[in-house]
C-alpha cells in the first residue's frame, strides 16, 4: 500500500507538472503573437518579440512552434492578448493570484465568477493580495543531478538569496535581476532544472485545517484547468 500510494503521487505531481509545462509554452507563445500584434514580425526591429522568442527558447518551445506561431500572429483573424492579474480570497483568508493572458476579457471575467460560484472563495480588489506577494525568480533542480554543497555554493555566488532542500530536489530563489545569471550557472555545471520561472512568491504564509485546504486546491485546481490562465500562486500553508 505504501508503494501504491507514493506512485500515486509521484503520478499525480507528473501530471501537475506537465500541465505546469503546458501552461508555460501557451504563454510564451501567446507573448510572441502579442508582440507582433503590437509591432509587427521582425525580431530586429521588435524588441518585445525578440525578448518573447528568447523566453520561448529558454523552455523549451521547438523552433517550429515558434515558427508557426509567428505565422499565426500575420494573420488578421488573430486577435491580441491582454495580460490581467486575478486576486482571490479563498477559505481560511489564503491569498490567491492567477496570471492570466487572455485575447477575450468578458471571457476570462465570466469564468472567474464561476469558479468563485462553483468552488467558492471571492474575487478580491486589487492590489489587497498582490501585496503580500513579491515577484522572485524560482528554480527547481532534481536531486540526482548536483551535490547539495556544490550547488549551494554555485547559486549563491552568482546572486540566488535562497536554498532549500527537498525530498527530490532543490527550490532556490533568486532576485529578478539574478534569475538568468543562476540558471545559466546551474546548467552550464550540468544540474537538470525541472522548473524555472518568475513566480510571485508568498511573504507571508496563512496557516489552514485540512477542510480549509481541501476546498482552497478545488480552487486552485479549478483556476488552473482555465485555458487563459497561466500561473496561480497562494499563500496556504496546510497545518
Amino acid at each position: 500500500m505504501a508503494g501504491h500510494s507514493k506512485w500515486a503521487n509521484i503520478k499525480h505531481r507528473k501530471e501537475r507538472s506537465d500541465k505546469k509545462k503546458g501552461k508555460i509554452y501557451s504563454r510564451a507563445m501567446k507573448e510572441i503573437i502579442s508582440a507582433i500584434r503590437q509591432a509587427g514580425p521582425d525580431p530586429k526591429t521588435n524588441n518585445k518579440l525578440r525578448l518573447a522568442i528568447q523566453k520561448a527558447k529558454d523552455v523549451n518551445v521547438p523552433n517550429e512552434v515558434i515558427d508557426r506561431n509567428i505565422k499565426k500572429a500575420a494573420s488578421p483573424d488573430q486577435q491580441d492578448f491582454v495580460e490581467m492579474t486575478y486576486e482571490l480570497y479563498g477559505y481560511g483568508g489564503v491569498g490567491i493570484i492567477a496570471d492570466v493572458m487572455s485575447d477575450n476579457k468578458n471571457r476570462i471575467s465570466s469564468d472567474m465568477r464561476i469558479a468563485t460560484n462553483k468552488c467558492g472563495g471571492t474575487i478580491a480588489t486589487p492590489g489587497s493580495v498582490s501585496y503580500n506577494f513579491e515577484r522572485r525568480g524560482l528554480i527547481r533542480v532534481a536531486k540526482d543531478s548536483a551535490e547539495e554543497d556544490d550547488l549551494f555554493l554555485l547559486v549563491s555566488e552568482n546572486g540566488a538569496d535562497d536554498f532549500l532542500p527537498e525530498e527530490e530536489s532543490y527550490l532556490i530563489y533568486t532576485p529578478i535581476e539574478a534569475f538568468y545569471k543562476v540558471k545559466e550557472a546551474i546548467e552550464a555545471a550540468g544540474g537538470r532544472i525541472e522548473e524555472a520561472e518568475l513566480a510571485m512568491v508568498p511573504k507571508i504564509w496563512v496557516e489552514v485545517n485540512d477542510e480549509d485546504a481541501d476546498k482552497n486546491i478545488a480552487l486552485i485546481e479549478w483556476l488552473e484547468n482555465l485555458d487563459d490562465v497561466d500561473a496561480v500562486y497562494h499563500n496556504m500553508k496546510i497545518s
